[in-house]
Protein backbone atom coordinates (compact mmCIF):
# COMPACT_ATOMS: atom_id res chain seq x y z
CA UNK A 1 0.00 0.00 0.00
CA UNK A 2 1.99 3.65 -0.69
CA UNK A 3 2.22 6.30 1.28
CA UNK A 4 1.81 10.08 0.48
CA UNK A 5 4.73 12.26 1.59
CA UNK A 6 3.37 15.67 2.47
CA UNK A 7 4.47 19.31 3.17
CA UNK A 8 4.33 19.29 7.40
CA UNK A 9 2.86 22.36 8.79
CA UNK A 10 4.74 23.15 11.84
CA UNK A 11 3.65 26.36 13.03
CA UNK A 12 0.01 27.77 13.58
CA UNK A 13 0.90 30.92 10.49
CA UNK A 14 2.77 28.46 8.00
CA UNK A 15 1.41 28.09 4.51
CA UNK A 16 4.01 26.62 2.65
CA UNK A 17 7.45 25.11 2.73
CA UNK A 18 10.30 25.12 0.33
CA UNK A 19 11.90 22.03 -0.98
CA UNK A 20 16.09 22.53 -0.21
CA UNK A 21 16.84 19.04 -1.40
CA UNK A 22 16.55 15.67 -1.60
CA UNK A 23 18.26 12.70 0.16
CA UNK A 24 16.97 10.18 -1.81
CA UNK A 25 16.52 9.87 -5.27
CA UNK A 26 13.18 8.11 -7.09
CA UNK A 27 13.59 5.06 -7.50
CA UNK A 28 15.73 4.72 -3.97
CA UNK A 29 14.92 1.89 -1.37
CA UNK A 30 14.24 4.25 2.13
CA UNK A 31 13.15 2.78 5.56
CA UNK A 32 10.27 4.35 7.49
CA UNK A 33 11.78 7.30 9.72
CA UNK A 34 15.10 7.79 7.42
CA UNK A 35 15.65 11.60 6.28
CA UNK A 36 14.26 11.97 2.88
CA UNK A 37 14.19 15.50 2.33
CA UNK A 38 15.14 18.99 3.49
CA UNK A 39 12.96 21.61 3.50
CA UNK A 40 12.71 25.59 4.60
CA UNK A 41 9.81 26.17 6.66
CA UNK A 42 8.48 29.74 8.16
CA UNK A 43 11.24 28.97 10.78
CA UNK A 44 13.86 26.67 10.59
CA UNK A 45 15.15 24.14 8.14
CA UNK A 46 14.67 20.48 8.91
CA UNK A 47 14.55 17.14 7.52
CA UNK A 48 11.46 15.03 6.63
CA UNK A 49 11.62 11.52 7.91
CA UNK A 50 10.05 8.84 5.42
CA UNK A 51 6.78 8.42 6.66
CA UNK A 52 7.10 4.42 5.61
CA UNK A 53 9.27 1.95 4.02
CA UNK A 54 9.14 1.14 0.48
CA UNK A 55 10.26 2.78 -2.88
CA UNK A 56 10.64 6.47 -3.43
CA UNK A 57 7.94 7.17 -6.50
CA UNK A 58 6.30 10.22 -8.17
CA UNK A 59 8.57 13.29 -6.27
CA UNK A 60 6.40 16.02 -7.90
CA UNK A 61 8.34 19.00 -5.77
CA UNK A 62 11.87 19.95 -7.31
CA UNK A 63 14.56 21.75 -5.40
CA UNK A 64 13.65 25.14 -4.74
CA UNK A 65 9.61 24.57 -5.11
CA UNK A 66 7.54 26.28 -2.53
CA UNK A 67 4.39 24.09 -1.92
CA UNK A 68 1.55 24.63 0.43
CA UNK A 69 1.26 22.72 3.59
CA UNK A 70 -0.20 19.38 3.20
CA UNK A 71 0.16 18.94 -0.42
CA UNK A 72 1.91 15.41 -1.34
CA UNK A 73 5.56 15.87 -2.59
CA UNK A 74 6.02 12.28 -3.52
CA UNK A 75 5.13 8.77 -3.22
CA UNK A 76 6.66 5.69 -1.18
CA UNK A 77 5.10 2.44 -3.06
CA UNK A 78 5.51 -1.12 -2.16
CA UNK A 79 7.84 -3.14 -4.25
CA UNK A 80 5.82 -3.43 -7.80
CA UNK A 81 3.09 -1.42 -6.77
CA UNK A 82 1.71 0.64 -9.59
CA UNK A 83 0.39 3.89 -9.43
CA UNK A 84 -0.65 6.84 -11.29
CA UNK A 85 2.05 9.63 -11.43
CA UNK A 86 1.63 12.72 -9.52
CA UNK A 87 1.43 16.05 -11.49
CA UNK A 88 4.80 18.45 -10.69
CA UNK A 89 3.59 20.76 -8.25
CA UNK A 90 2.72 24.03 -9.58
CA UNK A 91 3.69 22.79 -13.46
CA UNK A 92 2.22 20.59 -15.80
CA UNK A 93 -1.31 19.92 -17.93
CA UNK A 94 -4.36 20.20 -15.84
CA UNK A 95 -5.97 17.04 -14.44
CA UNK A 96 -10.21 16.68 -14.71
CA UNK A 97 -12.34 17.60 -12.44
CA UNK A 98 -15.87 17.16 -12.99
CA UNK A 99 -15.29 17.29 -16.59
CA UNK A 100 -13.00 20.20 -16.42
CA UNK A 101 -9.76 18.90 -17.79
CA UNK A 102 -8.15 22.59 -17.28
CA UNK A 103 -8.68 22.13 -13.18
CA UNK A 104 -5.59 19.83 -11.01
CA UNK A 105 -6.77 18.01 -8.68
CA UNK A 106 -5.68 14.60 -7.12
CA UNK A 107 -7.75 11.97 -6.95
CA UNK A 108 -8.69 11.99 -3.56
CA UNK A 109 -9.39 15.92 -3.86
CA UNK A 110 -12.13 14.90 -6.65
CA UNK A 111 -13.88 12.31 -4.59
CA UNK A 112 -14.21 14.69 -1.55
CA UNK A 113 -15.61 17.67 -4.26
CA UNK A 114 -18.18 15.21 -5.52
CA UNK A 115 -19.67 14.42 -2.10
CA UNK A 116 -19.77 18.11 -1.14
CA UNK A 117 -21.09 18.88 -4.59
CA UNK A 118 -18.09 21.39 -4.38
CA UNK A 119 -16.97 23.24 -7.99
CA UNK A 120 -12.93 22.62 -8.02
CA UNK A 121 -12.94 25.08 -10.67
CA UNK A 122 -13.56 27.69 -7.64
CA UNK A 123 -10.96 26.17 -5.07
CA UNK A 124 -7.88 28.40 -5.48
CA UNK A 125 -4.20 27.11 -4.23
CA UNK A 126 -1.30 28.98 -4.36
CA UNK A 127 0.65 25.95 -6.42
CA UNK A 128 -2.38 25.19 -8.88
CA UNK A 129 -2.77 21.58 -8.28
CA UNK A 130 -5.95 20.91 -5.99
CA UNK A 131 -5.19 18.29 -2.84
CA UNK A 132 -7.61 16.94 -0.28
CA UNK A 133 -7.01 19.69 2.45
CA UNK A 134 -7.24 22.43 -0.29
CA UNK A 135 -10.91 20.89 -0.75
CA UNK A 136 -11.27 20.63 3.05
CA UNK A 137 -10.78 24.04 3.61
CA UNK A 138 -12.58 25.38 1.17
CA UNK A 139 -15.64 23.19 2.84
CA UNK A 140 -15.44 24.79 5.72
CA UNK A 141 -14.86 28.18 4.88
CA UNK A 142 -18.02 27.69 2.77
CA UNK A 143 -19.64 26.50 6.69
CA UNK A 144 -18.24 28.76 8.56
CA UNK A 145 -17.40 32.27 7.26
CA UNK A 146 -18.16 34.63 9.72
CA UNK A 147 -20.47 37.69 9.14
CA UNK A 148 -18.92 40.47 6.68
CA UNK A 149 -17.63 43.10 8.69
CA UNK A 150 -17.90 47.31 6.97
CA UNK A 151 -15.25 47.25 4.50
CA UNK A 152 -15.75 50.93 4.03
CA UNK A 153 -17.56 52.49 1.13
CA UNK A 154 -20.29 50.81 1.72
CA UNK A 155 -18.23 47.57 1.07
CA UNK A 156 -18.72 44.36 2.84
CA UNK A 157 -15.94 42.08 3.35
CA UNK A 158 -16.10 38.72 4.39
CA UNK A 159 -13.69 36.77 5.71
CA UNK A 160 -12.88 33.13 7.57
CA UNK A 161 -11.92 33.08 11.26
CA UNK A 162 -8.89 32.19 10.82
CA UNK A 163 -8.01 34.89 8.22
CA UNK A 164 -9.41 37.54 10.76
CA UNK A 165 -7.47 35.83 13.20
CA UNK A 166 -4.28 36.23 11.10
CA UNK A 167 -4.72 39.35 9.68
CA UNK A 168 -5.08 41.22 13.12
CA UNK A 169 -1.96 39.30 13.80
CA UNK A 170 -0.30 40.96 10.41
CA UNK A 171 -1.78 43.55 10.69
CA UNK A 172 -3.38 43.76 7.42
CA UNK A 173 -6.26 45.26 6.47
CA UNK A 174 -9.03 43.55 5.52
CA UNK A 175 -10.45 45.77 2.76
CA UNK A 176 -7.66 46.18 0.30
CA UNK A 177 -7.33 42.05 -0.14
CA UNK A 178 -8.93 40.41 -3.03
CA UNK A 179 -10.33 37.37 -1.72
CA UNK A 180 -10.31 33.67 -3.05
CA UNK A 181 -13.21 32.31 -0.99
CA UNK A 182 -16.86 31.54 -1.77
CA UNK A 183 -18.37 34.87 -3.16
CA UNK A 184 -14.69 36.69 -2.65
CA UNK A 185 -13.94 35.91 0.79
CA UNK A 186 -11.18 35.98 2.22
CA UNK A 187 -8.77 32.89 3.05
CA UNK A 188 -5.85 32.24 5.05
CA UNK A 189 -4.17 31.71 1.60
CA UNK A 190 -4.81 35.24 0.71
CA UNK A 191 -3.25 37.27 3.91
CA UNK A 192 0.37 38.52 2.46
CA UNK A 193 3.47 37.74 5.02
CA UNK A 194 4.04 41.53 5.69
CA UNK A 195 1.06 44.05 6.40
CA UNK A 196 -0.46 46.03 3.84
CA UNK A 197 0.73 50.07 4.09
CA UNK A 198 -1.33 52.90 3.82
CA UNK A 199 0.93 55.15 2.83
CA UNK A 200 4.27 54.52 0.54
CA UNK A 201 7.43 54.67 2.94
CA UNK A 202 10.79 55.96 2.06
CA UNK A 203 13.35 53.21 0.62
CA UNK A 204 15.79 52.57 3.24
CA UNK A 205 18.99 51.53 3.13
CA UNK A 206 19.66 48.62 5.50
CA UNK A 207 21.00 44.62 5.89
CA UNK A 208 19.38 42.05 3.95
CA UNK A 209 17.37 40.04 6.58
CA UNK A 210 16.51 36.44 6.15
CA UNK A 211 13.61 34.42 6.19
CA UNK A 212 14.08 32.79 9.56
CA UNK A 213 14.60 36.04 10.94
CA UNK A 214 12.42 37.91 9.35
CA UNK A 215 9.56 34.79 10.82
CA UNK A 216 10.63 35.26 14.06
CA UNK A 217 10.11 38.68 14.19
CA UNK A 218 6.74 38.57 12.50
CA UNK A 219 6.45 35.91 15.24
CA UNK A 220 7.19 38.09 18.43
CA UNK A 221 5.33 41.07 17.11
CA UNK A 222 2.46 39.25 16.80
CA UNK A 223 3.23 37.73 20.61
CA UNK A 224 3.76 40.98 21.83
CA UNK A 225 0.32 42.79 20.54
CA UNK A 226 -1.93 39.80 21.34
CA UNK A 227 -0.63 38.10 24.30
CA UNK A 228 -1.18 40.07 27.69
CA UNK A 229 2.19 39.84 29.27
CA UNK A 230 3.25 39.82 32.87
CA UNK A 231 6.32 39.54 34.87
CA UNK A 232 7.65 37.12 37.79
CA UNK A 233 11.29 38.17 39.56
CA UNK A 234 12.85 36.12 41.47
CA UNK A 235 16.37 35.68 42.88
CA UNK A 236 17.36 32.60 43.86
CA UNK A 237 20.91 31.09 46.03
CA UNK A 238 22.27 28.67 43.67
CA UNK A 239 24.85 27.33 46.19
CA UNK A 240 23.64 23.88 46.34
CA UNK A 241 22.81 23.95 42.64
CA UNK A 242 26.37 24.73 41.83
CA UNK A 243 27.86 22.01 44.04
CA UNK A 244 25.40 19.40 42.31
CA UNK A 245 27.26 20.34 38.96
CA UNK A 246 30.28 18.93 39.24
CA UNK A 247 29.02 15.84 40.81
CA UNK A 248 26.40 15.13 38.16
CA UNK A 249 28.79 15.68 35.97
CA UNK A 250 31.36 12.49 37.59
CA UNK A 251 28.15 10.51 38.40
CA UNK A 252 27.21 10.69 35.04
CA UNK A 253 30.37 10.97 32.65
CA UNK A 254 28.10 13.14 30.55
CA UNK A 255 28.36 17.04 29.70
CA UNK A 256 26.09 18.67 31.92
CA UNK A 257 25.64 22.27 31.93
CA UNK A 258 23.33 24.09 34.29
CA UNK A 259 20.80 24.62 31.28
CA UNK A 260 20.57 20.80 31.90
CA UNK A 261 19.79 20.96 35.63
CA UNK A 262 17.24 23.77 35.12
CA UNK A 263 15.74 21.16 32.39
CA UNK A 264 15.54 18.51 35.10
CA UNK A 265 14.26 20.91 37.94
CA UNK A 266 11.45 23.03 35.52
CA UNK A 267 10.22 19.40 34.56
CA UNK A 268 9.43 18.66 37.92
CA UNK A 269 8.34 21.69 39.37
CA UNK A 270 5.86 21.97 36.11
CA UNK A 271 4.69 18.02 36.97
CA UNK A 272 4.19 20.00 40.31
CA UNK A 273 1.76 22.84 39.07
CA UNK A 274 0.40 21.60 35.94
CA UNK A 275 -1.90 24.38 35.57
CA UNK A 276 1.32 26.04 34.26
CA UNK A 277 1.60 23.14 31.65
CA UNK A 278 -0.86 24.72 28.98
CA UNK A 279 -1.50 26.55 26.13
CA UNK A 280 -3.95 29.37 24.80
CA UNK A 281 -4.43 28.34 21.24
CA UNK A 282 -7.78 29.38 18.90
CA UNK A 283 -9.25 31.53 21.99
CA UNK A 284 -9.42 28.49 24.36
CA UNK A 285 -6.91 27.11 27.42
CA UNK A 286 -5.60 23.95 25.82
CA UNK A 287 -3.87 21.64 28.75
CA UNK A 288 -0.82 18.91 28.10
CA UNK A 289 0.23 15.43 29.72
CA UNK A 290 2.84 15.98 28.61
CA UNK A 291 5.86 17.93 29.43
CA UNK A 292 7.96 19.33 26.79
CA UNK A 293 10.51 21.67 27.13
CA UNK A 294 11.60 24.07 24.79
CA UNK A 295 15.42 25.70 24.71
CA UNK A 296 15.48 29.23 22.87
CA UNK A 297 18.92 28.53 20.78
CA UNK A 298 20.53 31.44 19.03
CA UNK A 299 21.04 31.37 15.42
CA UNK A 300 23.42 33.33 12.65
CA UNK A 301 20.24 34.05 11.12
CA UNK A 302 17.66 34.02 13.81
CA UNK A 303 15.99 31.95 16.79
CA UNK A 304 14.83 28.72 17.32
CA UNK A 305 13.58 26.60 20.08
CA UNK A 306 13.98 22.80 19.50
CA UNK A 307 12.01 20.60 21.59
CA UNK A 308 12.88 18.20 24.91
CA UNK A 309 10.11 16.11 25.03
CA UNK A 310 8.61 14.24 27.97
CA UNK A 311 11.58 15.97 29.88
CA UNK A 312 9.97 15.14 33.17
CA UNK A 313 10.92 10.94 32.21
CA UNK A 314 15.05 11.77 31.64
CA UNK A 315 17.54 11.63 33.35
CA UNK A 316 20.75 13.86 33.53
CA UNK A 317 22.32 12.08 31.02
CA UNK A 318 19.64 11.67 29.05
CA UNK A 319 18.86 15.47 28.91
CA UNK A 320 22.53 16.55 28.41
CA UNK A 321 22.86 14.02 25.32
CA UNK A 322 19.20 15.18 23.76
CA UNK A 323 20.59 18.87 24.37
CA UNK A 324 23.57 18.33 22.86
CA UNK A 325 21.84 16.83 20.28
CA UNK A 326 19.64 19.09 19.28
CA UNK A 327 21.64 22.50 19.28
CA UNK A 328 24.12 21.02 17.20
CA UNK A 329 21.64 20.19 14.72
CA UNK A 330 20.27 23.32 14.92
CA UNK A 331 22.94 25.35 13.87
CA UNK A 332 23.51 23.46 11.58
CA UNK A 333 20.65 23.57 10.04
CA UNK A 334 19.50 19.41 10.63
CA UNK A 335 16.57 19.51 12.63
CA UNK A 336 13.53 17.55 11.68
CA UNK A 337 9.87 18.34 11.77
CA UNK A 338 9.43 16.44 15.22
CA UNK A 339 12.35 18.86 16.73
CA UNK A 340 10.56 21.93 17.24
CA UNK A 341 6.99 20.61 17.89
CA UNK A 342 4.92 19.96 21.13
CA UNK A 343 6.60 22.50 23.17
CA UNK A 344 4.22 23.52 25.72
CA UNK A 345 7.40 25.50 27.89
CA UNK A 346 10.12 27.25 27.10
CA UNK A 347 13.52 28.40 28.91
CA UNK A 348 15.72 31.33 27.64
CA UNK A 349 19.15 31.32 29.30
CA UNK A 350 21.69 34.28 28.56
CA UNK A 351 23.66 33.63 31.19
CA UNK A 352 26.43 32.72 29.74
CA UNK A 353 26.66 36.38 28.19
CA UNK A 354 26.92 38.27 31.63
CA UNK A 355 23.13 38.71 31.60
CA UNK A 356 22.41 39.35 35.05
CA UNK A 357 18.41 39.57 34.18
CA UNK A 358 15.82 40.04 31.15
CA UNK A 359 12.28 39.76 30.32
CA UNK A 360 11.31 37.14 27.68
CA UNK A 361 8.71 37.10 25.16
CA UNK A 362 6.56 34.23 25.56
CA UNK A 363 6.30 31.85 22.64
CA UNK A 364 3.17 31.31 21.05
CA UNK A 365 0.59 29.23 21.72
CA UNK A 366 2.55 28.43 25.09
CA UNK A 367 1.69 30.39 28.37
CA UNK A 368 4.88 30.84 29.81
CA UNK A 369 8.98 31.53 29.13
CA UNK A 370 11.86 31.47 31.79
CA UNK A 371 14.55 33.95 31.11
CA UNK A 372 17.68 32.85 32.99
CA UNK A 373 20.39 35.35 34.00
CA UNK A 374 24.10 34.81 34.89
CA UNK A 375 25.71 33.26 38.56
CA UNK A 376 27.17 35.83 40.32
CA UNK A 377 28.33 36.29 44.01
CA UNK A 378 26.28 38.44 46.18
CA UNK A 379 26.17 39.80 49.36
CA UNK A 380 22.63 37.84 50.95
CA UNK A 381 21.08 37.03 54.75
CA UNK A 382 21.90 33.73 55.57
CA UNK A 383 20.34 32.76 59.16
CA UNK A 384 20.50 36.19 60.10
CA UNK A 385 23.82 37.26 58.78
CA UNK A 386 25.33 38.46 55.78
CA UNK A 387 27.21 36.12 53.49
CA UNK A 388 28.53 36.01 49.74
CA UNK A 389 26.74 33.62 48.27
CA UNK A 390 26.36 32.57 44.69
CA UNK A 391 22.83 33.71 42.73
CA UNK A 392 20.52 33.79 39.67
CA UNK A 393 17.86 36.00 38.79
CA UNK A 394 14.70 34.06 36.94
CA UNK A 395 12.39 35.92 35.31
CA UNK A 396 8.99 34.55 34.35
CA UNK A 397 6.68 36.03 31.58
CA UNK A 398 3.56 34.61 31.45
CA UNK A 399 0.37 35.35 29.00
CA UNK A 400 -2.12 36.36 31.32
CA UNK A 401 -4.93 34.80 29.21
CA UNK A 402 -3.68 31.30 30.38
CA UNK A 403 -2.21 32.54 33.33
CA UNK A 404 -2.88 34.34 36.63
CA UNK A 405 -0.41 35.97 38.61
CA UNK A 406 -1.08 33.43 42.17
CA UNK A 407 -0.53 30.19 39.41
CA UNK A 408 2.69 31.72 38.04
CA UNK A 409 4.07 33.19 41.66
CA UNK A 410 3.40 29.64 42.44
CA UNK A 411 5.50 27.91 39.94
CA UNK A 412 7.84 30.01 40.48
CA UNK A 413 8.14 29.39 44.09
CA UNK A 414 8.48 25.79 44.07
CA UNK A 415 11.43 26.31 41.63
CA UNK A 416 13.14 28.55 43.21
CA UNK A 417 12.77 25.80 45.82
CA UNK A 418 13.95 22.75 43.96
CA UNK A 419 16.85 25.30 42.70
CA UNK A 420 17.80 26.00 45.97
CA UNK A 421 17.53 22.64 47.59
CA UNK A 422 17.53 20.09 44.37
CA UNK A 423 17.58 17.05 46.63
CA UNK A 424 13.84 17.55 47.09
CA UNK A 425 14.06 15.86 43.77
CA UNK A 426 14.25 12.75 45.55
CA UNK A 427 11.09 12.98 48.01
Amino acid sequence: MSTNVIMPALELAQETGKVLRWMKAPGDLVKKGEPIAEIETDKVTVEIEAPASGILRDVSAQEGDVVPVGHTIAIIAASGEALPTLSPVGRGPGEGAGGDARVKASPLARKIAEEHGVDLARVKTASGKIEKADVLAFVESRKTLAAPVSGGAGRLVAASPKARRLAAERRVDLRALRGSGPGGAVLTMDIPAQALVTQPSSPQRGEGVGTVWRIMAERMTASWTSAPHFYLVREVNVARLVSWLPKARKQTGARITYTDLLVKLVAAALAQHPRVNVSWKDGALERHADINIGLAVALEDGLVVPVLHKADALGLKEIAARREDLVSRAQSSKLRPGDIQGGVFTISNLGMYGVDAFSAIVNPPQAAILAVGRITDRVVPVNGQPAVQPTMMLTLSCDHRALDGARGAQFLGALADLIEEPLALLA
